[in-house]
């Protein structure tokens, strides 16, 4: 069944995380809001973030503790200051970080629990707003404050390495965590009221404003993390509770040896049994965050790739057949049309070009992929079948548009230059965002990165590397006014 179509329009990437804000890394509070209001002046519809849930080791957004609770990180201090829960001092006490454009997270995950356990010591956990939501999701937020508080009591290890009473969720044990944990169990509870209340003060005023926000959810749940934890019967997990086979994608021109992610896989059979129940609460939990939610690793539904979890690289895993329209009508059902992107980037399944195609979802296409010198590239604008569709010049996996292009040949480069119809390269970054906006594509969104021409210096990730990725931050007022009446001008001009 076709979706009828999203809103033509053009959006900017930038993680919440990566917003200026005094305190180390960027929160829901004036930043946010005065971002919003950017967006409105650039006459932009559409701010897309990144998974906004609770990070773990490697700080990846698509490594999460918890696939519905929100990361404390991006709770905002000045509000708590405001509210009485926090002292101006008592923040300034704590170190930050020195560098206004890159997040230290050693100093973030040190101090930002430290201060927020001060809100919590003034917080009243018996007023009613607190209890009701507490009692709204208590199907995620029981599990979820139970795990972290028993993680922190274990000093971070991982649930597999509990005592066997508490790795296999035996009532008995429980029981005890739950009473000897009480206050901690508490305290998780606390930072997710703050969460919600101040996500969803900041997504009213993007609504207000016209602006929709697009979500990002991984695929895939993290092995350490409550989800799996607490519905083990619904991954495919051996007795000991760790996995059989792992998530990943096979041997490819980027790697050798493919890419093991580690990822336990869905038992989609088991789930269909019970109508997936557990993605339908998942997805509800992310419609009520996000007015469009793009599924990362699409791919994975159609077919995905299962690697034996013993073996240490890619290449014995096979293809195996996902679940597919059942699972797509389940979340069309759940959330209404024009809700879901597709990242159906990577490896070329036809299962999934057919998926789509029956879904009406949009997919993805990008503009750094696209100019190879064949003119048949898929990422070519003159190639796109319809508007259907989201185009981007790079995603956050990606090099900035000016890291990708610096080290390239003229002779490289002559294709790109008769295409966009530019002679230099310092031209190709507006020639890029020219070339998106005039497309077809329903939706046109830029990583901030680009809009302000940042080299690889930059980058918001590198896959596979773990320890300087997901660092970067923009400053205040980084986009001179000119270059906002630019990109004023682009929107207007190609109705965006």
């Amino acid at each position: 069944m076709k979706n009828s179509r999203m809103t033509r329009g053009a959006g900017i990437l930038l993680s919440v995380t990566s917003l200026p804000s005094p305190y180390g890394i960027g929160t829901m509070g004036k930043d946010a809001f005065r971002f919003v209001d950017m967006l409105v002046d650039l006459r932009q519809k559409y701010w897309q973030v990144l998974p906004i849930g609770p990070t773990s080791f490697g700080d990846s957004p698509y490594q999460s503790f918890s696939a519905f609770a929100g990361n404390p990180y991006l709770i905002d201090l000045d509000i708590l200051i405001e509210e009485g829960l926090l002292r101006q001092e008592e923040v300034d006490f704590y170190q930050w970080g020195d560098q206004k454009d890159d997040i230290d997270y050693q100093l973030i995950y040190e101090n930002r629990f430290e201060v927020l356990k001060s809100a919590y010591e003034r917080f009243d956990t018996k007023q009613k707003a607190f209890k009701d939501f507490c009692e709204e999701n208590g199907e995620w937020l029981e599990d979820y404050s139970l795990y972290m508080a028993v993680k922190n009591e274990m000093n971070g290890r991982e649930w597999l390495s509990w005592e066997e009473g508490l790795r296999d969720r035996e009532k008995e044990t429980l029981d005890r965590y739950r009473e000897s944990l009480k206050k901690q169990i508490l305290f998780w509870k606390f930072l997710q009221y703050k969460f919600f209340e101040q996500w969803t003060a900041l997504r009213k005023y993007a609504n207000k404003n016209g602006i929709q926000i697009i979500g990002d959810i991984p695929l895939y749940v993290a092995l350490d993390s409550a989800d799996v934890w607490a519905n083990r019967s619904e991954f495919k997990l051996g007795q000991d509770g760790r996995p059989t086979e792992v998530a990943g994608c096979p041997p490819d021109a980027f790697s050798d040896d493919g890419q093991k992610w580690g990822n336990p896989l869905y038992d989609w059979d088991k789930m269909e049994k019970d109508g997936y129940a557990w993605w339908q609460r998942r997805m509800k939990a992310n419609g009520n965050l996000f007015d469009i939610i793009r599924i990362d690793h699409f791919i994975g539904v159609a077919r995905y790739y299962s690697i034996p979890a013993e073996d240490v690289n890619a290449r014995n895993g096979k293809w195996n057949k996902g679940p597919g329209k059942k699972l797509t009508d389940m979340i069309e059902k759940t959330l209404g049309k024009n809700r879901i992107i597709a990242e159906d980037l990577g490896v070329a399944v036809p299962a999934v070009k057919k998926l789509l195609a029956k879904t009406g979802w949009p997919g993805m296409k990008i503009l750094l992929f696209a100019f190879d010198g064949n003119t048949a590239n898929e990422h070519l604008p003159h190639n796109y079948e319809d508007g259907n569709l989201v185009v981007y010049a790079g995603t956050h996996d990606n090099e900035t548009v000016v890291g990708y292009f610096r080290d390239k040949t003229e002779y490289e480069l002559a294709f790109l230059y008769e295409y966009l119809r530019i002679e230099k390269k310092d031209e190709i970054p507006d020639a890029i965002i020219r070339c998106a906006y005039g497309s077809v594509a329903d939706i046109v969104i830029m990583q901030m990165q680009d809009l302000l021409k940042l080299g690889n210096e930059a980058r918001m990730n590198f896959p596979s590397t773990v320890g300087s990725n997901w660092r970067w931050r923009t400053l205040r007022d980084s986009l001179s006014e000119e270059r906002r009446t630019w990109i004023r001008t682009m929107t207007l001009l190609y109705r965006r």
